[in-house]
């Protein structure tokens, strides 16, 4: 897996700029870096095909990247910042120190800040400019670089890859964007404010910006390799995270999956309609169309069959070992293998862990020595929309036994409830036990990607990424109260009033664990990558064009080619009250629930939220899972231990636990202004998109606000 860094991304280390032939656009970050010791005009970089890749490499670094990994906090990547993904129903982020909570859990944010996706920080015009400088450089006449035109073609083509991929992770937050083609280096090419400075142009139409990226994906296509697969010197594997013609196909359908969405095809503007922004359809289409959905179809299949004609090359990572310890690694290493078949295109900074660790991602969430500033902790919702193991929904109504009540010690107006999920006498929510001798033997009881996607109680802590027996070992871990990894961060032992801790482990009851597992499992690439397109999201995006053009059958096998991958049975089995071949509204929020399963922590979640308008989730109040371990006192009776295993009870003999107690509690640290409102509400719904900065809507160049802001 070291191979693509030592490629493509070690040209990083020679960071050559240019200038002297182009002026800086006065949006975002400067253009134009200088290189170690000095500078290199255009004409040097374009007359050594070294230095042409040089140039192009530092254009690939500054691609969309989204795990959180140094403190800035004016770029997407910030730590203090928090994901996208914490402003959606699956996780509930509780430190206060971050944007997540103190712009957008209080509702305070406003134009005059960057939101967790900048328009002006997150280098995307430096990457548009930078591509043009390639564009209008590479075939100069008077320069003679020894390079063929199929390799100018194929470094151009992934410079317009590149461009086409920056304005697609903007498009669906704002909308309609300036198109830009060129450098802008002429005073009469750029619009002046009141004070002199010179911009890009207006934004263009919603419609406008979705054919822009369409276009430059189509462009560059033919001048790019399926893969790199290694079938000859130039397609080497080694070259893996540049762009790909598989790539910029499935770019182009997702764009196209996006723009279909009822956020943008809708005969009623989210908003009602009357603001600027939506009477020049620079948020929307105007109307809806069902060839919307269609056109995306086409372009999936077309990807499919190009698929198909070589050989396959994508596809799902399947499990070896068909038990849950096996589903789980083929699940896991579909995602953090960078050369794994499922990765389409994947994108890497330098420097996100060693000497800077404490400022990454991973640092601020490990539970051996972290920081845990950035632990997005699953909510019991999450949790539940996991089904068992046999694939049958998991219903908390029916699942979840009520047991008693008591009275609050600190509150007496205040009564938990308490609720049991036993399988006969031992405990079934996340495992089932059978007494052997020396103690229990335990088979996982839920859906295998709920245990890479959360830690829960009793689930060992070592299941090794290079496991060759895909066979977890090790110590449990402890999510009850009093645990050895909970302690007292949900409720206090004593008279069990709830903590919510903020800067724990596991502050809902449960723990963060895709893309950070912990320090047993995998010593980490230093350079770990972002899953920009993959092939489990194409598979459940196709489906949902499928069933948007009513061909439910061929969009229930898609969702089972996911289901299959980690031992589900079919959902039309499995949710027979559903009527899933005939009803298929119920099939799409089922496709929208797999989604939220198979792609926690990529901002999957989030685009779903706004595209498809789910004020409902926005306003949904969350919950945790306080749990009990649960031991027999000398009278027989199942009575709690709030008290490690590990440790005294495990080296006296004791059993490891097999029976428990739950209590479900409000989540209140961090409490969303959103959880209030009426869903329906405009001054709600005005955050399906982001806010322009207001600075540059004062300028005057065409840059008009978003609706609401």
């Amino acid at each position: 897996m070291k191979k693509a860094f030592q490629s493509i991304f070690a040209l990083a280390l020679v960071a050559i700029g240019a200038t002297g032939c182009t002026d800086e656009v006065q949006v975002g970050n400067a253009f134009l870096d200088k290189a170690p010791g000095g500078t290199m005009n255009l004409d040097s970089i374009f007359s050594n095909p070294d230095y042409i890749n040089q140039f192009l490499t530092n254009i690939y670094n500054k691609q969309y990247y989204g795990l959180p990994y140094n403190q800035d906090k004016n770029q997407a990547a910030g730590v203090y910042n928090g994901k996208l993904d914490a402003l959606t129903d699956l996780y509930q982020l509780h430190w206060a120190g971050s944007k997540v909570w103190n712009s957008y859990y209080t509702g305070t944010m406003s134009s005059r800040e960057d939101p967790l996706l900048s328009y002006t920080n997150d280098y995307v015009w430096k990457v548009v400019h930078e591509v043009s400088v390639i564009k209008e450089n590479i075939y100069r006449e008077d320069l003679h670089p020894n390079m063929s035109d199929k390799q100018k073609d194929y470094i151009v083509a992934q410079a317009k890859a590149i461009q086409a991929y920056e304005y697609a992770t903007l498009l669906p937050h704002y909308g309609g964007l300036p198109i830009i083609e060129k450098t802008i280096s002429d005073a009469a090419e750029m619009v002046s404010d009141e004070y002199g400075e010179r911009h890009i142009g207006e934004r263009c139409t919603f419609e406008q910006t979705v054919d822009a990226i369409v276009k430059w994906c189509d462009e560059a296509a033919p001048y790019l390799y399926w893969a790199y697969n290694g079938n000859d010197d130039e397609s080497s594997s080694r070259q893996t995270g540049r762009w790909t013609k598989a790539g910029v196909m499935a770019l182009k359908a997702k764009v196209l999956w996006l723009a279909a969405s009822p956020l943008y095809n809708s005969n009623e503007s989210y908003m009602g309609g009357a603001s600027e922004a939506e009477q020049k359809k620079l948020v929307w289409y105007g109307n809806y169309d069902q060839k919307r959905w269609e056109r995306a179809l086409q372009a999936f299949e077309d990807f499919w069959r190009e698929n198909e004609q070589n050989g396959n090359y994508y596809h799902l990572y399947e499990a070896t070992t068909k038990n849950n310890d096996g589903y789980r690694l083929a699940y896991r290493r579909g995602y953090m293998f960078d050369d794994s078949p499922e990765n389409i295109h994947w994108t890497k900074v330098a420097g996100i862990f060693g000497t800077q660790g404490a400022y990454s991602w991973l640092s601020w969430n490990w539970v051996e020595n972290g920081v845990r500033r950035l632990v997005h902790s699953p909510s019991l919702e999450y949790v539940e929309m996991f089904p068992w193991s046999d694939g049958k929904p998991f219903d908390r109504e029916k699942d979840l036994k009520y047991s008693h009540s008591y009275e609050d010690a600190k509150d007496p107006g205040i009564n938990w409830d308490v609720y049991t999920c036993l399988n006969g006498t031992y405990d079934k929510l996340f495992y089932t036990y059978k007494e052997i001798r020396g103690g229990f033997s335990k088979t996982a009881s839920r859906d295998p990607r709920l245990y890479e996607n959360a830690t829960v109680t009793g689930t060992p802590e070592n299941l090794a990424l290079q496991s060759t027996d895909g066979k977890a070992t090790g110590n449990i871990k402890e999510l009850w109260v009093g645990g050895q990894d909970a302690g007292t961060c949900i409720k206090d032992p004593a008279d069990y009033t709830v903590t919510e801790s903020l800067t724990s482990y596991c502050p809902t009851g449960f723990g963060a664990y895709k893309y950070v597992l912990n320090r047993i499992e995998w010593w980490r690439d230093p350079n770990m990558h972002w899953n920009a397109l993959t092939i489990p999201d194409m598979i459940l995006m196709y489906a949902e064009c499928l069933a948007e053009c009513s061909r439910l059958d061929d969009a229930i096998t898609q969702v089972d080619k996911i289901r299959s991958r980690v031992g589900l049975k079919g959902i039309v089995s499995c949710n027979t009250a559903l009527d899933l071949k005939n009803n298929k509204a119920n099939l799409i929020e089922e496709i929208l629930r797999e989604r939220a399963c198979e792609l926690g922590m990529t901002n999957s979640r989030y685009i779903d939220m706004i595209r498809r308008m789910r004020t409902d989730w926005m306003t949904k109040k969350l919950h945790g899972l306080a749990s009990f371990r649960m031991i027999k006192n000398a009278q027989n009776k199942w009575v709690r231990r709030n008290a490690p295993w590990f440790g005294d009870d495990k080296n006296s003999g004791q059993a490891e636990p097999a029976r428990f107690e739950y209590e479900i509690f409000p989540l209140t640290q961090g409490y969303r202004v959103f959880w209030d409102m009426d869903p329906n509400s405009l001054e709600l719904k005005k955050w399906l998109m982001m806010p322009f900065p207001q600075d540059e809507v004062n300028r005057g160049y065409g840059l008009i606000q978003n609706p609401g802001w």
